[in-house]
């Protein structure tokens, strides 16, 4: 399974964020900055006291502080907070509107993610004559990636 902070070029998604950021009217502080490059340098889903350390140092920053930061990158669609494990991962596929699914691997803690496009259709139009308005859907699959499962 691959590591999913690594599959796009760093500067192409800070740009990207930088540019969704502007466009939303919100600032793209150096504090957002800085936690969503530690989560596209993260191998896997990263819990917010696992980033702590490595912000910096010397600002000793405080975890309110990184919990307001992901919760922006949230929000604004460029990382993605996975439930099962209160860990958060930068948004592979870009600025997400879309709907995602999460395959976790048990053992090495990797997770792949993928828009869910037409896996969801079902659900929208359920919920659509129900009066029900989805915004936004996340599926975590949990299991044994590839690698793992041939170990």
């Amino acid at each position: 399974m691959r590591a999913m902070s690594h599959v796009h070029d760093h500067a192409a998604q800070l740009a990207e964020a930088e540019q969704r950021c502007e466009k939303a009217g919100e600032s793209f502080t150096p504090l957002r900055r800085r936690v969503l490059e530690l989560l596209m340098d993260q191998p896997g889903p990263t819990k917010a006291y696992d980033l702590l350390p490595m912000i910096d140092a010397s600002r000793q920053t405080k975890p309110p502080t990184v919990y307001r930061a992901l919760d922006f990158l949230v929000r604004m669609g460029l990382a993605h907070r996975i439930e099962s494990l209160n860990a958060f991962v930068a948004c592979d596929i870009g600025a997400c509107a879309r709907s995602t699914i999460f395959l976790i691997c048990e053992q090495c803690g990797a997770a792949e993610e993928f828009d869910a496009g037409h896996a969801l259709v079902d659900l929208s139009e359920a919920a659509s004559r129900g009066g029900f308005a989805i915004r936004r859907t996340m599926i975590e699959a949990s299991g044994l990636c590839a690698a793992c499962q041939s170990a």
